[in-house]
């Protein structure tokens, strides 16, 4: 491990007032390392809402395990609590509590839920930096938790993961498990993504942002660039090089990002309320929040009539707007049965997936960036109320 990312460990652990964490080259790779050393195998069950990135499951899969998915609630698009204890099994050994977006889920519940059959949570936070749920952060209430540093999350190192914990016997099963079989990044990809954070930082705006997603994907699939997904990744099928850990380059970035991230929250949070704000003087009702919940949205959710259009016309306008998530198992790529999810299963998350799009509340977008995505689709008259 290098000083430096021994650093941005202890630095990320510090910030969230747990006593440990361990960084890896992917999110997905630090969730792989949890279900790892929580002894996650064959046959056993993990849930999950159906309203995810495949990544996330993945790492399921690959331990010989069964993901199970729960359907969404409407307002936070986060795991429906009270459809969680009809999906709970003898096999389950791990509840996944995805706070999507930013939006905390309703930990209360879902750790009564939890206790009463004696199963792990363990806190999806790569949409979710810097929200709390009564006061208390997310990524504190679980066994453990599980970060993302790609592209398009609170901050970026380039791509880049990390989990923390606060049980000590969990931590050194994680330890003990990196020490064994984590391996280095090759000089080679690490240059290589050294090399797109520059880019990122230079050329990445709102207005820039469609095109260069879409240039992205392109070269990931060339081969070009260090991508978010290899292709066999959709199989499922684990890559060789899969149990990475993170570059010095990558903590490097991540500790710069640490020096700023208050100030990134703090935006990101006017960001929501400005949000907010525009639509209700526009007329819309907001979806109802708890008041338990602070959210830092990671995107701004809101539902479109037609979203192939409203996609397209943000395009050809130069709108940043999301997609998140286009299918219960974002990407729309994503071969669903191989994962054990049937159309129908998820009614709520099928609907969002026909109806979401996100607007942009990163550090670069302001209140210019703000009143021109809602112009754009109030315009055009596909916001649903």
């Amino acid at each position: 491990m290098s000083e430096a990312v021994r650093q941005f460990e202890e630095a990320f652990a510090r910030w969230l007032g747990v006593r440990s964490a361990f960084a890896f080259w992917k999110g997905r790779v630090a969730l792989y390392a949890i279900l790892r050393a929580l002894g996650i195998g064959e046959g056993d069950e993990v849930i999950l809402p159906g309203y995810t990135c495949v990544m996330d499951v993945n790492p399921v899969k690959y331990l010989g395990a069964r993901a199970v998915f729960v359907d969404i609630e409407p307002a936070t698009y986060n795991l429906d609590v009270r459809l969680l204890e009809e999906k709970i099994t003898p096999s389950t050994k791990v509840i996944v509590a995805q706070h999507t977006y930013g939006y905390p889920c309703e930990m209360d519940a879902m750790l009564q839920v939890a206790g009463r059959h004696g199963i792990p949570i363990v806190e999806d936070c790569c949409l979710a930096m810097g929200s709390t749920y009564k006061g208390k952060r997310c990524g504190t209430f679980g066994v453990a938790a599980y970060w993302s540093f790609q592209w398009n999350k609170p901050f970026t190192t380039g791509i880049g993961g990390m989990v923390t914990t606060d049980d000590a016997a969990l931590a050194e099963k994680i330890a003990a498990l990196t020490r064994a079989e984590l391996q280095p990044p090759s000089a080679k990809a690490a240059g290589m993504l050294a090399a797109q954070r520059l880019i990122y930082r230079l050329f990445i705006y709102p207005k820039t942002t469609a095109f260069a997603t879409s240039l992205f994907r392109w070269l990931t699939r060339k081969g070009a660039v260090v991508g978010s997904s290899d292709t066999c990744e959709f199989v499922p099928e684990m890559p060789q090089d899969f149990f990475m850990g993170m570059s010095a380059g990558q903590a490097r970035a991540g500790l710069r990002e640490m020096r700023r991230l208050e100030k990134n929250l703090a935006h990101r949070r006017q960001m929501g309320r400005l949000y907010d704000r525009l639509l209700r003087e526009a007329g819309w009702d907001l979806p109802a929040i708890s008041e338990a919940m602070d959210p830092v949205l990671v995107r701004y959710p809101v539902r479109v009539a037609d979203k192939a259009r409203a996609v397209a016309g943000a395009l050809k306008h130069l709108v940043e707007l999301g997609t998140w998530f286009e299918c219960p198992l974002h990407p729309i790529e994503t071969p669903l049965e191989m994962y054990g999810y049937r159309q129908g299963m998820c009614p709520e998350a099928e609907r969002a997936c026909r109806e979401v799009v996100n607007l942009p509340t990163h550090p670069r977008a302001g209140e210019a960036t703000a009143r021109r995505s809602l112009c754009f689709i109030t315009q055009i008259g596909l916001l649903l109320k």
